[in-house]
């Protein structure tokens, strides 16, 4: 019976090694999504405020991010930055450092819109009945803005997740840089390699991403009843 490449996953220590890269992609992921949270929730809160220069800064850092490619920003600052400036960034830092600044600009714009969204008669009823601005913020403001937000920052999240797989371009031995490295190695003796390689790398993905997506898609069913 001809073999059909799927020993090549169990040969040595493939396996391990595709799991231990899937561990970078989501060490990775987490901590660009924690900075993210924090900063993008800063950054949407100033995002609504009038003053027409922070408007303007903020209009032109979101704009920036949107309209660069991950890739080229990766590039730019393992690449560009580390040789202008003569500093020693690692794959993994200039990784964090690009999902971090990306991640906060669209966290930020999802915050801004939520905030937006909450009418102003929200604000002048909690005023009305003798609550503090701060007590109006708290009470009424920001659980409704939290029913907007979540589902659609899970999404961000499961988005950023994805997109590490092109951190392997800068040279960091994650999932697919170690699927690629196994391929490459079996290349003669197992023509096959990819398909079961990158097969399993889609369902490493789908495994990690899939209960999040499952998440936002609960709590919005949730918030509706």
């Amino acid at each position: 019976m001809q073999d059909l490449g799927i020993s090549v996953l169990f040969q040595g220590k493939n396996f391990i090694r595709l799991l231990d890269g899937l561990w970078i992609t989501v060490r990775i992921s987490l901590i660009s999504v924690a900075i993210s949270l924090v900063l993008g929730i800063v950054l949407g809160i100033i995002m609504t405020k009038e003053n027409p220069v922070i408007k303007v800064i903020t209009r032109i850092y979101l704009e920036f991010v949107r309209i660069i490619p991950q890739l080229v920003l990766l590039f730019l600052v393992y690449f560009g930055v580390t040789k202008a400036f003569d500093i020693h960034l690692s794959g993994e830092i200039s990784a964090i450092i690009v999902f971090s600044v990306w991640g906060t600009a669209e966290m930020g714009d999802l915050v801004r819109g939520a905030l937006l969204s909450i009418p102003k008669h929200q604000y002048e009823s909690g005023k009305a009945i003798g609550l503090t601005g701060m007590q109006v913020f708290g009470y009424i403001i920001i659980p409704q803005t939290v029913r907007r937000l979540v589902p659609l920052a899970i999404n961000l999240i499961t988005r950023m997740i994805k997109t590490t797989s092109l951190i392997a371009l800068i040279g960091v031995v994650e999932v697919v840089k170690v699927g690629q490295q196994i391929i490459e190695a079996s290349r003669l003796t197992v023509p096959s390699a990819a398909l079961w390689i990158y097969g399993v790398i889609f369902f490493m993905y789908f495994i990690v991403c899939y209960p999040i997506s499952l998440l936002a898609v609960k709590l919005e069913k949730a918030w509706k009843d």
